[in-house]
């Protein structure tokens, strides 16, 4: 299973990275028009986003957006010693950023105090590919199914809600996953709001309608 998802993971990186620079831009602007009239957004005080990189749809538009209603917006940073740990630091206008150890660009995180991911309201993550059970194949260092997963633990802990940013063109019938990673509440893409069900109500779906085909994106 890890081989399928490391040849997975390639493919569909190369897959966002050959988008041209139009249709990124036209991806960030149509996440807008996803989500800003969408509850998620207009009952949130608390919003993570992240800086983009290798393709990855952009978000920045929205946080302008999110900004100008009074949202208050958050970036990913490493945790200094807790491993594979992500913290939030506030993202404004004002923020300054410099490169971590991976070569992506990040809040400097004294700039002010770094938010726990409990206390977050809505984290609008990053990935390489998804599916509609709410699979998530991230870009393998674990960090995201680490920092939520106390989610998995406390079940019925609502906050925050994981909401996946992806372009179409990242979508797959079915990922393979690990009992370590975290499912996505929702996915958006630049072409509509995909609800994540747990795979097993997914799977029992599908078995009791036999004659049902899906139409995917991927």
């Amino acid at each position: 299973m890890t081989q399928s998802r490391q040849l997975l993971r390639r493919q569909l990186r190369q897959r966002r990275r050959s988008l041209p620079p139009s249709a990124q831009r036209r991806a960030g602007q149509a996440l807008i028009q996803q989500l800003q009239n969408h509850p998620w957004l207009t009952n949130t005080k608390k919003v993570a986003l992240y800086w983009p990189a290798d393709g990855e749809l952009d978000p920045r538009p929205l946080a302008k957006r999110l900004w100008r209603a009074g949202v208050k917006c958050y970036l990913p940073v490493l945790h200094p010693w807790q491993k594979r740990q992500l913290w939030f630091t506030p993202f404004t206008p004002a923020t300054r950023f410099r490169r971590n150890r991976f070569g992506i660009a990040e809040p400097i995180a004294h700039q002010s105090a770094p938010l726990s991911a409990r206390h977050l309201d809505l984290v609008l993550t990053p990935l390489v590919g998804f599916d509609r059970t709410g699979g998530r194949l991230g870009m393998g260092g674990g960090f995201y199914d680490t920092t939520f997963a106390f989610k998995r633990r406390t079940p019925g802990h609502s906050k925050p809600k994981l909401i996946g940013l992806a372009h179409s063109c990242q979508e797959v019938e079915k990922l393979p996953l690990e009992p370590w990673d975290i499912p996505l509440d929702a996915v958006v893409t630049e072409r509509e709001v995909i609800v994540g069900r747990r795979r097993s109500d997914a799977e029992r779906l599908s078995r009791s309608h036999p004659l049902s085909n899906p139409k995917h994106g991927s």
